[in-house]
């Protein structure tokens, strides 16, 4: 009769256990050689409701088997592998495994001489945890070998920490998938957004590898930043698909929950959730604020950006739920929030003056146009959220298109390092931008002689035509691409100091000493119109962007400043009582710039006329213009200074030095394909060319002899192209 027996190294050790359940076991029979005895019963009694415990009859401590019983099952047993050693199937040793109670045959494989069992329930989830598969069968049972498996029993290799499968090239087919927001999400091995996911061993992983050995370095920044800005990138794309594909393989999120979920209150007015999202609240019914998914829990609101308000950002939220209130004609809701939300805030006292005195609007209408709001349907709510999310920290909500920002910043930085910077193709991020200086317009290609000094010439916006006028009283047209004269436009009795091109180039508005502004059809030369009611001269003029309309500035402080239509009907006059050196209109139609000679800048509203602010600055102006993208102003100063000043704040954002101002009225521009120049005549007979970011100069050029430079002109289509008027008589 054969007898199983354990060796005394490995008894301690299953003793230490605490379970029936073998791990790595097979059905083996052996023979009884020196050095083996019979087990010994458990030293340590087992505890209640545990495997060996006797109230659970299911496993209950099976006796060990003798010559004259029936025998039972035999199993080997293997010690468990040391970290770093393989198990070696000549360690295995038998054990006597008791059969139910009932006589049944040792059913015996005719191929085989062992069968493997699985492992006790603990061990056997582990390993499996490990290898990334799941339990399906249960412990202590055979497992049933399939007809086309070899005959030969093979052991399975316990797989290490440093073993990966072949089949392991990604976790999206094994073992536990975490979703967030519907997104199926893969372990990530850090997240600066405060996300950290682990599996069940507390093992970290990341697109198939062990999140310890991953890579957070993306050739020098940081690899969760650059992965969730591609993204956002390939949603502002609409690449979508694309998008969620990124998130799942990456394990990254664009947005916790928390930030997607007051977005969306944002978006669909739901005022008070996104307040208790944004500052945080425990709410009195279910524990915390719910958010995205559904699940409540204690919410401590968004971080905030250093120095925000919380009280102004309060402010802006529950302002648009008042307005939007009052669009729904809701007029006593609208009025619990001004009483009982707004006030208390304690911010500025005229403002809620304004929202109150909007209580008496008749219509949605006229709500929306007094309180220059496009209502609940346009735009407001999406304003209202990319303001709000300037003072969350951006680690959490990133600002809106902040890759296509950033690659805006390159590009400035790229072309600030360009020293000659004029572009004549658009810039490319595949290579590293700089211009040629051939390219840069630094030679005199025409001559255009006058009769007299030239004052003031200007490009036509589809810089096909350049039209002149000064000291003569004439106007030139002139052809840009053969520089022949066009048109001369002889109505004037006195020099012509300033003149304008519609925004269509289909009329011309010319100002005069002889104290009247002509309005003519540049296609044909005709005279349309003469605007004669000044008592003094007219020194300037500017077009609306629509073409519908112009503004007329004039030294005659009784009517200064006016408004008229295409066919020179009076719209408007401003009650200024100030003479105008000059004038401008940004080319949003926002706002009206006027030069008075006191000296100061007049900045209006050009919808509702009222004048927003003034400037006084320490010498006498001569003249203005503004940016394409309507946000600066560049101001000429009689003591050889110019000034680029930010419209919106009136700050300076850079100073010109180097060109000859004092007794004339000299006029700069912008220039470049991109204005990023600032370009000035000079009394000193040279034009200068700054950069404008910089403020230092590019280039000076020689070129009119004697006399001041009084005005130059840069062509809009053609980057490589400008004009200078000058007190020789030439126009270059």
């Amino acid at each position: 009769m054969k007898q199983s027996f354990i060796t005394a190294d490995f008894e301690t050790a299953l003793r230490s256990t605490g379970s029936n359940f073998l791990r790595h076991t097979w059905y083996k029979d052996h023979e009884i050689s020196p050095g083996l005895y019979p087990i010994a019963a458990s030293d340590h009694p087992p505890t209640p409701n545990s495997p060996l415990s006797p109230t659970n009859p299911d496993h209950s401590t099976p006796p060990p088997a003798s010559r004259d019983e029936t025998p039972g099952r035999t199993v080997s047993v293997e010690p468990a592998p040391q970290e770093g050693h393989e198990p070696s199937s000549t360690q295995a040793i038998a054990v006597p495994i008791p059969l139910a109670t009932s006589r049944r045959r040792r059913r015996r494989r005719s191929s085989s001489s062992e069968i493997t069992l699985r492992r006790d329930a603990s061990s056997y989830s582990q390993s499996q945890t490990e290898l990334g598969t799941e339990d399906t069968g249960s412990p202590g049972r055979e497992e049933p070998r399939s007809p086309s498996r070899p005959s030969a029993a093979k052991r399975r290799r316990l797989m290490t920490r440093n073993m990966r499968r072949e089949s392991d090239n990604s976790l999206a087919h094994h073992g536990s998938r975490n979703y967030v927001n519907g997104y199926q999400k893969r372990i990530s091995p850090s997240s600066t957004n405060g996300h950290t996911y682990a599996n069940g061993s507390q093992s970290l992983y990341t697109n198939g590898t062990r999140g310890e050995s991953a890579n957070t370095d993306f050739y020098g920044h940081n690899r969760e930043e650059v992965t969730r800005l591609m993204i956002q990138a390939l949603s502002d794309l609409g690449y979508h698909k694309s998008s969620d594909s990124l998130q799942r393989e990456s394990g990254f999120e664009l947005e916790s929950p928390s930030v997607s979920a007051f977005r969306d209150s944002i978006t669909k007015g739901e005022w008070s959730e996104a307040e208790s999202l944004l500052f945080g609240q425990e709410s009195r019914n279910e524990g915390g604020v719910r958010i995205g998914n559904g699940h409540s829990q204690n919410h401590q609101g968004l971080p905030l950006a250093e120095g925000s308000d919380r009280d102004e950002l309060r402010f802006q939220l529950r302002k648009q739920k008042y307005l939007e209130l009052l669009e729904q004609q809701d007029h006593a809701g609208a009025l619990m929030v001004l009483r009982h939300e707004l006030t208390p805030l304690h911010r500025d006292v005229g403002q809620l003056h304004v929202l109150s005195g909007l209580m008496v609007c008749p219509t949605a209408e006229d709500l929306r146009a007094q309180a220059g709001w496009d209502g609940a349907q346009g735009s407001s709510r999406s304003s209202l959220l990319i303001e709000l999310s300037k003072s969350i920290s951006p680690s959490v909500m990133i600002p809106e298109h902040r890759l296509a920002t950033l690659l805006t910043q390159v590009k400035q930085s790229q072309i600030s390092k360009c020293h000659y910077h004029n572009p004549t193709s658009p810039m490319s991020l595949f290579a590293d931008h700089i211009c040629d200086k051939n390219q840069f317009p630094l030679q005199t290609i025409h001559e255009l002689p006058q009769r007299d000094e030239v004052w003031y010439l200007e490009f036509s916006h589809d810089g096909t035509r350049l039209a002149t006028c000064g000291q003569d009283s004439r106007v030139i047209i002139y052809d840009t691409a053969t520089f022949q004269e066009v048109h001369i436009l002889t109505e004037h009795t006195k020099f012509v100091a300033f003149l304008a091109w519609s925004p269509d180039d289909s009329m011309l508005v010319t100002c005069s000493n002889d104290k009247s502004a002509k309005l003519w059809d540049a296609i044909t030369g005709h005279c349309m119109y003469t605007i004669d009611n000044h008592n003094e001269p007219v020194t300037a003029a500017a077009w609306t962007p629509s073409g519908q309309a112009f503004i007329t500035g004039s030294l005659d402080k009784e009517s200064s400043l006016n408004m008229w239509s295409e066919k020179a009907e009076r719209i408007y006059t401003w009650p200024s009582n100030y003479r105008i050196n000059a004038l401008a209109v940004s080319p949003d139609g926002a706002r009206l710039v006027t030069l008075s000679d006191e000296p100061q800048i007049h900045v209006y509203n050009l919808h509702t006329r009222e004048e927003e602010y003034s400037l006084r600055l320490k010498a006498s102006l001569t003249s203005v213009t503004v940016t394409r993208d309507s946000k600066y102003m560049l101001v000429n100063m009689a003591d050889s200074e110019l000034q680029l000043i930010d419209i919106n704040t009136a700050e300076i954002f850079q100073r010109f030095l180097g060109q000859k101002q004092g007794d004339f009225v000299i006029r700069s521009t912008f220039g470049g394909a991109d204005e990023n120049l600032v370009i000035s005549g000079s009394e000193d007979s040279k034009v200068y060319v700054f950069n404008k970011e910089r403020g230092t100069i590019i280039e000076t050029l020689d070129g009119h002899i004697g006399g001041a430079v009084n005005a130059v002109a840069w062509n809009p289509v053609e980057a490589c192209m400008f004009a200078s008027a000058g007190d020789d008589k030439k126009v270059r």
